[in-house]
């Protein structure tokens, strides 16, 4: 158990600061300002690796403990659900309906088809 909760850390852990690295990367250049590129970005890549490393976590044998190293330690550090929920709340208080309402369609569909997506590359390159 303690083993597993380690794995989970350190998985957590490089994903958090791997979502930092994209919002500084993004967030100064990336426009219009008032939609949030970075968590859109991280949650969509972290849809699309979560269902590659399922795929291939179960092709190559891996460990529990390295598939939660790399989907709820790497995945979960990464993707910010809370970040984009605090987003779409704010685009809603500053009035940017239409935005809001995009954000969070796209994100929640082509989340969805990322992890699909993810998990069919997983299988075509096993």
């Amino acid at each position: 158990m303690i083993r597993t909760l380690i794995y989970i850390f350190l998985g957590g852990g490089i994903g958090s600061v791997l979502r930092y690295c994209v919002q500084m990367a993004l967030s100064e250049r990336m426009s219009p300002h008032y939609f949030p590129w970075a968590t859109f970005t991280v949650n969509l890549a972290g849809s699309f690796f979560i269902g590659l490393f399922y795929v291939l976590s179960s092709r190559f044998n891996l460990s529990a403990e390295v598939r939660l190293l790399l989907t709820g330690g790497l995945c979960g550090g990464f993707t910010t659900f809370s970040t984009f929920c605090n987003d779409g709340l704010l685009m809603l208080k500053q009035g940017f309906y239409v935005p809001f309402l995009l954000y969070t369609l796209l994100s929640v569909t082509i989340g969805i088809a990322a992890v699909f997506a993810g998990g069919a590359f997983g299988r075509y390159l096993s």
